[in-house]
């Protein structure tokens, strides 16, 4: 019997760049905590999947945001998300190479649980992954939280 301990955490990623998904995903496999990676191209994707989860109950455990997309961007996907009632407790994860503490305090006023930086290599990736996903585990919404692991 899987108890919750052992159910793998639901993760949804938002990036229109095939290779920044590729790459989120490869490093995700690398952590020793399951996880279940659902990816979407762009944000109107994951606002149609979102509005079809009383279909699937089956929430994601949070939501990694790419910040610059075509039709629409991050910040306004975010938005979307937490006019919504039912998302919001689902934790969203800005994830972008923009390191502006501005307009990240921004995001955070707008409803971001966290921001991640794009790692300027792989391993740093995963770890800053490892970190993350760990996070998400102990304490799904927590406080706001910027990771910048650079190695």
């Amino acid at each position: 019997m899987m108890t919750n301990e052992d159910k793998p955490i639901c993760i949804y990623l938002v990036d229109d760049d095939i290779d920044d998904q590729e790459i989120f995903s490869s490093a995700l496999s690398e952590i020793e905590i399951p996880v279940e990676l659902f990816v979407f191209s762009n944000a109107m994707e994951l606002l149609d999947s979102l509005s079809q989860l009383n279909l699937n109950p089956n929430k994601p455990d949070a939501i990694f945001l790419d910040l610059y997309m075509p039709k629409m961007d991050g910040e306004e996907c975010l938005v979307n998300i937490r006019k919504n009632i039912d998302f919001e407790d689902i934790p969203v994860l800005i994830y972008s190479t923009e390191y502006d503490l501005d307009r990240i305090e921004k995001l955070f006023s707008l409803g971001a649980n966290r921001y991640l930086r794009k790692a300027d290599s792989y391993s740093s990736l995963v770890e800053a992954l490892i970190k993350t996903v760990a996070s998400i585990k102990r304490n799904a919404l927590g406080s706001a939280a910027v990771i910048n692991i650079i190695v």
